[in-house]
């Protein structure tokens, strides 16, 4: 990353520092304060599990603060950095393939050595995407061993990474794999915020989450989480804005000027409607962990 910025900062043409927009100010602002917030929010919620897979293996005698506070900077700093080192590139460039980009922009050996440090990012990703999959699985009550799994999700995710890459644009293709992502994860994020932090407290039984449905205190299929995680996925969709034509909501597009809220539409009106639900449930124990969670 310090090489990269060094060549990328000090080099004569490669970043356009004299670059402005076409906006007035405050459009300009708020396009930006939207974009910028929409990618940290559906960056979070996308890992939001593993900070279970982390903070598992840290010894009980490490203090919680500093799980969250190494955690938290080892993770903001470097990205905010490579967003800040992405957008100044761009600045002279048309192109939205970053391995074109890294290519153009640095140019001979240079290319070669950072694309190679940038193959290292998707290796250690997918190393806790394949151990998160697992465990999705065993959660879900799937009677198949680990390496099959393992087999599974990464011929799955080749296959994936292979219409990527022959996708006539590979920008537009992953922008609607991240699309039907944030759109499902908002609403799933504002029920389990709502449960655990409001309702709970922040106190579950972690027992009765592993016994079967018919003994356990959280019962089987919560029925106020799943309807409200589909009011959610409604509110959402309504506010969207992509480049898929049947994920543009019609409030983004016709009152909004294309302006993308869905995260905070679908995280505020499923967490709202579950604490709403929940006023006229007849069980205090169901919990939403129990189908989405386990």
């Amino acid at each position: 990353m310090v090489l990269m910025s060094v060549l990328a900062w000090t080099r004569p043409g490669v970043v356009n520092w004299n670059l402005t927009t076409s906006l007035p100010p405050g459009a300009h602002l708020a396009m930006l304060t939207m974009l910028t917030t929409a990618i940290g929010v559906g960056w979070g919620i996308s890992w939001v599990t593993w900070a279970s897979d982390y903070s598992r293996f840290v010894p009980r005698s490490v203090p919680s603060k500093s799980v969250f506070w190494y955690s938290y900077v080892g993770m903001f700093v470097p990205t905010v950095w490579l967003g800040i080192l992405g957008a100044t590139i761009a600045s002279t460039t048309l192109d939205t393939d970053p391995a074109k980009m890294v290519s153009a922009v640095f140019g001979g050996p240079v290319s070669i050595l950072v694309l190679l440090m940038v193959l290292h990012g998707p290796i250690a990703t997918n190393i806790l995407n394949v151990y998160s999959a697992a465990l999705a699985a065993l959660s879900a009550g799937l009677k198949l061993s680990r390496f099959w799994l393992t087999v599974i999700v990464g011929v799955a995710g080749y296959l994936v990474t292979l219409y990527f890459i022959f996708a006539p644009s590979f920008a537009k293709a992953f922008d609607h794999w991240m699309i039907s992502l944030l759109l499902w994860m908002s609403p799933w994020a504002g029920v389990v915020l709502a449960d655990f932090f409001i309702k709970r407290k922040g106190k579950i039984e972690v027992a009765e989450l592993y016994r079967s449905p018919e003994t356990s205190a959280y019962g089987d299929i919560n029925c106020a989480g799943m309807i409200a995680f589909f009011a959610g996925l409604v509110a959402g969709w309504l506010v969207q804005d992509g480049l898929v034509e049947a994920l543009q909501g019609p409030i983004s597009i016709n009152l909004l000027g294309g302006a993308d809220l869905s995260w905070l539409f679908g995280i505020g009106v499923a967490g709202l409607v579950y604490l709403a639900l929940g006023k006229f449930a007849t069980s205090p124990s169901s919990v939403v962990a129990s189908s989405a969670g386990r």
